[in-house]
Parts: structure tokens; C-alpha cells; sequence
């Protein structure tokens, strides 16, 4: 087969070597890490140490992170009004922004009469203003992601948790497309909650971590059980997966600087080839700031569906956006809410690079784009009936 070009690193990252090592290596420990015995104690050390190695990553203390079976359990997790905070009633609404994962939009343990929305600029930057007449001066639970999984767009998250805190309420940051591409800090970003996913960073499917501020406790964890995660995350670790997670966050904490620049630099050659091959094509949230890694883009007359195919057939792997929809080509929530036209929005193409991304990757992307601008401007059928 020939080799492919994977251009979408947002949606999951390949397994570092690293990871798969840290896997293969737990998958021998034949102890429950809830044991007492010796095989046991082997395997809470497998799981203590992946903790360690994730509250690195964020610059958090091992106490704070819940091990969880991925991002979206971590966003459910931290979206209720069931946590304790000493001192202080009960958070009974939640505010999310207009450009937040499907798993945050749906408001978790919130119903829909108790969850609004915060509008976002054409940049999908939040409207602080908003933000602040939505809080009244009162206490909410409030969610905004670090960086958009779509557009890479950054947001303020250090002015947000002012505004928040000010009013008494707690932020949640998902934060899952932050690392290994921008440094993040629970400290220095002052969130409450931040999601991160392992897929994401190249650890494995199927795990994630929840990390909550010191003096925070849920009163109904979502999943009960036997006590594990300090009892609010009932069930058997799983072990091997949080290694891999462990071993991941080890890796990237220690290539941050050198990994994210070659992703800059990939992405200045990408969005600059992008432009020379069709003049006509609008990169979404280019006047923000992004994650070096990500591009999302569109031009007059294309469809998504049919761009994403005819990408892959040429050997490349792209994405029309979220990667979490039930493998379906669905109008990008996060385009709209940031106005674009439907007519551009309905041809979103997200490109996401890695530390393994090639030169050559990006060279046969724009060789395939090439061909499909061809297309576009000879007014041959690119758009999808």
C-alpha cells in the first residue's frame, strides 16, 4: 500500500513509542491495583506513577487527578453542581461558551433550563462581556475550552477565571488539544477542573483524566463504586491505558519546545502553499491565537464530504472537523457560532499535524489540494449533490 499522509492529529494522535512500551510492560502485572498484596502494590505503582507523570504535564499534584475512561466522562464529571465547595452553597447554573465540545454542550448534570450559552466573536474568541452580564455578580459553574478542536483558536482563560472567581463560581477548562502544543498550567491558568485526554497526546484509547482543584469534592460521584479515585470514580483502574496516558505525558513534557515548533513551521509552509495553489481560501480564526499545529479552512464552492474523500483517495488523512460525531460530515456548530457563512462553513476542512508529521506529508497534501482546486475553479462537480 502506499504511504499515507495522516493530517489529523486532533482527532487522535498515534501511540507513542513510548506508550505502547509503558502498555506492554503493565499488561504483564497480573495484580488489581486495589489489592494489598504484593502483585497488587505493583500495579498501584504502575497507576501512581502514570498520575504523577499526568499532574506533571498539567503543574498540578498528583492528589488532583481522577483517572477516567476519557475526555468526555471527564467533562460529565465536572459539569454537575453536586461538587462541595466548604463555606459556599451549591452551584445551580452552568455556562458554557458557544464553541465547546459536544461532550460540554450538552451541560452534563445540568438540565437544559439551567445551562446558557456564551457567544463568541467571528475569531471564536469569547465575549468576555457577555460572560460577565451572563454571571450577574452570581456564583455559576462556567466551562471554556483552552483551544478549539476545530479552528485552534486560544482563548483568554486567565481573564475568564478573573471573571468567574470574581462572581464566586468555578471554571472548567477542557484542555484536551493544549498539550505537547502550547504549555498549560491549572495553576497558572487559575481554572478549577481541567479535562485532558490521552488519545489525543499519542497514549491510548479509551483514557482520560479529570484534574480538580484542592478542596473540591463531588457529593454524587457520577460513576459509583468501590471507592476507587479516591471515590469519585468507582471501577478497576484500567491499568495498562493509564499507563500508556502516563508515559505519554512524560514524553511530550519533556519535547514540548521542539515539537511544537516543527508544527509551526509546517503549518507556516502549509497555510502559505494553501493560499499560492488558490487565492480565494479563508483559514477560520486566523487573526487569533492558535495551536501551531492546526488549520482550519474553507473556499467558495467546496463541500466537505466530498473534499474529505476525494483527500483520502489521494493518500491523505483530513478531517471537516470534530472527530466525535458518529463518523458523520455534520455543520460545524463552532463555525456557526462564530458567523460564518453556511455556504463556507458547509466546506470546513481541519488539517492537524504532530511530532511525526513530514515535510513530505505536507507536500502531498498540497499536490492533492492542487488537483481539487483544479476542480473548483474548471466548475466540474467537487460540490456533493
Amino acid at each position: 500500500m502506499t504511504e499515507r499522509a495522516y493530517l489529523d492529529w486532533n482527532a487522535t494522535a498515534p501511540l507513542r513509542p513510548s506508550a505502547r512500551a509503558a502498555m506492554v510492560d503493565a499488561l504483564d502485572s497480573a495484580g488489581n491495583p486495589s489489592s494489598v498484596h504484593a502483585e497488587g502494590r505493583v500495579a498501584r505503582q504502575i497507576v501512581e506513577r502514570a498520575r504523577a507523570q499526568v499532574a506533571a504535564l498539567a503543574g498540578a499534584d498528583p492528589g488532583q487527578v481522577i483517572f477516567t475512561s476519557g475526555a468526555t466522562e471527564a467533562n460529565a464529571m465536572a459539569l454537575s453542581p453536586g461538587w462541595l465547595r466548604p463555606g459556599r452553597p451549591p452551584l445551580e447554573r452552568l455556562l458554557v461558551s458557544a464553541v465547546e465540545h459536544p461532550s460540554v454542550l450538552g451541560g452534563g448534570r445540568f438540565g437544559p433550563d439551567r445551562t446558557h450559552v456564551i457567544p463568541v466573536n467571528a475569531d471564536g474568541v469569547i465575549a468576555r462581556d457577555q460572560l460577565r452580564a451572563l454571571l450577574g455578580g452570581m456564583p455559576a459553574m462556567v466551562s471554556v475550552m483552552l483551544v478549539n478542536n476545530e479552528t485552534g483558536v486560544i482563548q483568554p482563560i486567565c481573564e475568564v477565571a478573573e471573571i468567574v472567581h470574581d462572581a464566586g463560581g468555578l471554571l472548567h477548562v477542557d484542555a484536551v488539544q493544549a498539550p505537547g502544543r502550547i504549555a498549560i498550567d491549572i495553576n497558572g491558568l487559575n481554572a478549577d477542573f481541567v479535562t485532558l485526554s490521552s488519545h489525543k497526546i499519542g497514549g491510548p484509547k479509551g483514557v482520560g483524566a479529570l484534574i480538580a482543584g484542592p478542596g473540591l469534592h463531588l457529593g454524587d460521584p457520577l460513576i459509583a463504586g468501590g471507592g476507587q479515585e479516591r471515590g469519585l470514580r468507582g471501577g478497576t483502574e484500567n491499568v495498562a491505558g493509564i499507563a500508556g496516558f502516563g508515559a505519554a505525558a512524560a514524553d511530550i513534557a519533556s519535547h514540548l519546545a521542539t515539537e511544537a515548533a516543527h508544527v509551526l513551521r509546517l503549518r507556516e509552509r502549509l497555510e502559505a502553499g494553501l493560499r499560492a495553489i488558490a487565492p480565494e481560501v479563508v483559514i477560520f480564526g486566523e487573526s487569533a491565537d492558535r495551536l501551531p499545529n492546526t488549520t482550519s479552512f474553507s473556499h467558495p464552492g467546496l463541500r466537505a464530504e466530498t473534499a474529505v474523500i476525494a483527500f483520502d483517495l489521494a493518500g491523505v488523512a483530513v478531517s471537516s472537523g470534530s472527530a466525535c460525531s458518529s463518523g458523520k460530515v455534520q455543520p460545524s456548530s463552532v463555525l456557526a457560532a462564530m458567523g460564518i457563512d453556511p455556504a463556507l462553513s458547509q466546506g470546513a476542512i481541519r488539517l492537524s499535524t504532530g511530532h511525526a508529521t513530514r515535510d513530505a506529508d505536507i507536500e502531498r497534501f498540497l499536490s492533492a489540494w492542487t488537483k481539487l482546486s483544479e476542480s473548483l475553479l474548471k466548475g466540474r462537480n467537487v460540490i456533493a449533490a
